[in-house]
């Protein structure tokens, strides 16, 4: 990683190198690692006394709040109006003087922190520079085609998202723009540790195949490749041919053209993408002699391939991802053989090329391009997000920079115009909201799609938000993002968005932007079924983050190797064994200890008083700011009546109101998973949830005379059915499940979480008024 000193941890380690990974043990795992790294933590919050740069899994506060008041009309009309030379000139001393927003990281989990400071030139609103000046922004591409083939290319090189006409104005804009400059330091810093790594191993791990091979290879190829067209120095040629070599080598692998692992087809797409990438952007470096030999093997090993892949689209162990599959298999797949297929394009003697084209782009625009639902959410998880928007991104981005079109990948469903959105506020200050499974290591996969989506879909704060990510310094980053940009993603954002499509309803609230302490809470409802096996029965589902902590949060995947893990659509299949995906394992209501049904098809409504941050990072939550979620969860039972969940902010954002009014013919359990220390007290109707100097006080607000909190393992019940012939679940250490039984019945179970925030006394707190769900307002509980 990079040295840069203003990215250095509390350790004086760098930016990014206190990278959390997935553990085996835990099954936690950050947004986004890049590199391996181990973490004894969950989906669900630690301490977090230390800032670093961007970041966090889990944790979040309210801290310094902020005026909703905008940017000044000046500032505004300056991002608006400014163009030509005085712009330039302007923009660029503006940034110089600004530089990179984040003044660390949390260490744990990587989200940014941002100092605490009112307007400045550069906190204002967000827009795109006009500009015509190299030094702030990108030439317009020479190749314009008036009538775009998927087999006619430009006929310089490179040709895959990064032609030679941005290599040439790159050290320019670098020179001119701190984040260019961040981004580029870090690329140099990891392909300098790459550079003396071994050549990747070959794997087989039998659940995700060698795909943790394939992306880091691709990862390498990225930043040597890269490297090499910065400095022409042939060193990083000689090493990357080494690791081309070695992933064709006898040891790498079968000795058949089953090499890349095709029957897992996530390996044989990002192998031939990492192939295709050093191919196309060395291509004026490789002998005659390497060019041949690294076109065959995308021949050989990848393109073949995908054209049995094609022919065989009902077979599971090949091309089953091109069938009706909108999610990121389709993506990936489709993606990495597109890359393969356009570098060698016109090089190609056996047409082989062309051929794949003629299938890959007109079925990602069917499936890929499909895979976000109308709201923008990914369809799947919020971790599957990276991986399928990385893969229909650089798809994308190839297709339009060698062919001139994107053919529909970016046009037949605009709804990932929404997806920077959906990144935005999927994210707490205390890390992702991270439903269901968060898939493998991420390696070459990121959420850099944004930066693409925000220019190409003209929405600047997703670009202002993705640049400050820890996952934004790689050489995609250097290409997609818009060096025109100004402004403050979070000048005028507003701090609550509404998810409405039914299939992937949810909802996302804070008090601030800026703020790592902010106070922040998610839900969801939707579809049980749509997620490609990647979901939880968790209808209902919440986290909770306070003081740069998730207190409430997930637990993440379980062991894809585990027998029928992705084996989901029915009601008694094996996934919904595990405790991890089963209902008693997500922060939700039980009824009879029974899980929800698959078939659930919840709704869900609400509203929000649309308080947005404004230009400056210290924020005051104006009075009376409020947001509340209602889902109807009656469909995702049995033995239910009526079900209806909600959450809400009270008291300007300093308390969350958790509400169930359910009927029910059996027992009910309410159930959350904390990393907290928890101590409940004597009458069993309040708790202390306490993790580092950080304390959250639950209390049930109308108890019955049944209803108390207890606290278990986060375990399988003992009378749970028994998990197939010699499994086990994932172990959950440092897990403690809070839970509150009460009678069947008709209910109202209203809990109100006080964070105990510095300098509020108790009498600052409120108690809300019971409010039957039905009821609920923007001022229900004023």
């Amino acid at each position: 990683m990079s040295s840069n000193p203003n990215y250095h941890n509390a350790n004086n380690t760098p930016y990014g190198s206190g990278d959390p990974y997935y553990s085996a043990s835990t099954g936690y795992i950050t947004p986004m690692p890049m590199k391996k790294r181990t973490s004894n933590w969950l989906k669900i919050g630690v301490p977090v006394l230390i800032v670093v740069i961007l970041g966090a899994v889990l944790g979040g506060v309210l801290g310094t709040r902020a005026s909703k008041k905008n940017s000044d009309s000046s500032s505004s009309a300056q991002g608006d109006t400014a163009s030509g030379a005085a712009a330039a000139s302007s923009a660029v001393s503006v940034k110089n003087a600004i530089g990179v927003f984040p003044t660390a990281t949390n260490s744990q989990y990587l989200l940014p922190i941002y100092p605490s400071a009112t307007n400045t030139a550069a906190f204002t609103k967000p827009t795109f520079v006009p500009s015509n000046n190299a030094a702030i922004a990108w030439p317009k591409d020479p190749f314009q085609p008036s009538n775009p083939s998927k087999t006619t290319t430009r006929t310089d090189r490179p040709r895959i998202i990064a032609p030679a006409y941005k290599w040439e104005v790159l050290p320019n804009l670098i020179a001119s723009d701190p984040y260019l400059k961040f981004f580029n330091d870090t690329i140099f810093g990891n392909a300098t540790d790459y550079y003396g790594l071994q050549p990747v191993v070959y794997n087989l791990d039998g659940g995700n195949g060698i795909l943790d091979n394939a992306r880091e290879i691709k990862e390498r190829v990225k930043a040597f490749s890269y490297v090499y067209r910065m400095t022409n120095d042939t060193k990083w040629v000689d090493r990357l041919w080494t690791e081309l070599q070695n992933a064709v080598s006898d040891k790498f692998g079968p000795t058949d053209d089953t090499k890349w692992n095709p029957s897992h087809f996530l390996d044989t797409a990002e192998l031939t993408a990492a192939f295709g990438i050093a191919y196309d952007w060395l291509h004026d470096i490789w002998s005659d002699d390497q060019k041949s030999t690294i076109r065959s093997n995308i021949i050989t090993f990848g393109l073949n391939r995908g054209v049995i892949a094609y022919s065989n689209s009902d077979n599971k162990f090949t091309g089953w991802w091109t069938n009706n599959t909108r999610g990121n298999w389709n993506c990936v797949c489709n993606g990495g053989l597109t890359l393969g297929a356009l570098a060698i394009l016109g090089d190609d003697t056996t047409n082989t090329a062309e051929q794949i084209l003629g299938l890959t782009v007109d079925n990602a625009v069917t499936n890929c391009a499909q895979a976000v639902s109308s709201d923008g959410s990914w369809r799947e998880t919020a971790n599957y997000d990276y991986f399928g928007t990385t893969g229909h991104a650089e798809m994308a981005s190839a297709l339009m920079t060698a062919t001139g079109s994107d053919f529909g990948i970016l046009t037949s469903n605009k709804a990932y115009g929404l997806n920077g959105l959906y990144r935005m506020y999927v994210d707490g200050p205390g890390s992702l909201f991270a439903y269901g499974d968060h898939g493998p290591p991420k390696f070459s996969t990121t959420a850099n799609a944004v930066l693409l989506y925000g220019d190409y879909y003209n929405h600047p704060e997703y670009v202002l938000f993705q640049r400050d990510q820890h996952d934004a310094p790689e050489p995609w980053s250097m290409f997609w993002y818009n060096p025109s940009v100004s402004g403050a993603f979070w000048d005028n954002m507003p701090l609550d968005h509404i998810f409405e499509d039914p299939d992937t309803a949810w909802t996302s609230m804070r008090s601030s932007w800026t703020d790592q302490n902010a106070l922040y809470v998610a839900m969801k409802a939707g579809s049980l079924h749509l997620a490609q096996n990647h979901n939880d029965l968790d209808d209902g589902d919440f986290v909770m983050d306070a003081f740069g902590t998730r207190f409430i949060g997930e637990l993440g995947s379980g062991d894809y190797l585990s027998t029928n893990y992705f084996s989901g659509d029915n009601q008694d299949d094996d996934r919904w064994l595990y405790y991890r995906k089963r209902t008693e394992g997500q922060n939700c209501v039980l009824v009879n200890k029974q899980n929800q049904l698959v078939t659930a098809a919840p709704t869900a409504k609400g509203e929000t008083d649309n308080t947005a941050q404004g230009s400056s990072t210290v924020f005051d939550v104006p009075s009376g700011s409020t947001a509340y979620w209602v889902a109807d969860l009656t469909s995702s039972y049995n033995d239910v009546t009526s079900y209806k969940r909600g959450i809400r902010m009270i008291n300007d954002r300093k308390q969350v109101l958790l509400q169930d009014d359910i009927t029910a013919s059996q027992s009910i359990m309410w159930r959350i998973h904390t990393n907290a220390t928890v101590t409940v007290d004597t009458s069993g109707t309040s708790a202390t949830m306490k993790i580092g100097d950080s304390t959250v006080v639950m209390t049930i607000l109308n108890p019955t005379s049944e209803m108390k909190i207890t606290t278990g393992d986060a375990v399988r019940f003992s009378d749970d059915p028994a998990l197939p012939t010699g499994q086990v679940d994932q172990p959950n250490p440092g897990v403690t499940v809070v839970m509150i039984n009460a009678d069947a019945g008709t209910k109202s179970i209203q809990v109100l979480f006080n964070p105990q925030w510095e300098g509020m006394s108790s009498s600052d707190f409120k108690t809300p008024p019971s409010v039957a769900l039905d009821q609920w307002t923007l001022t229900s509980h004023n």
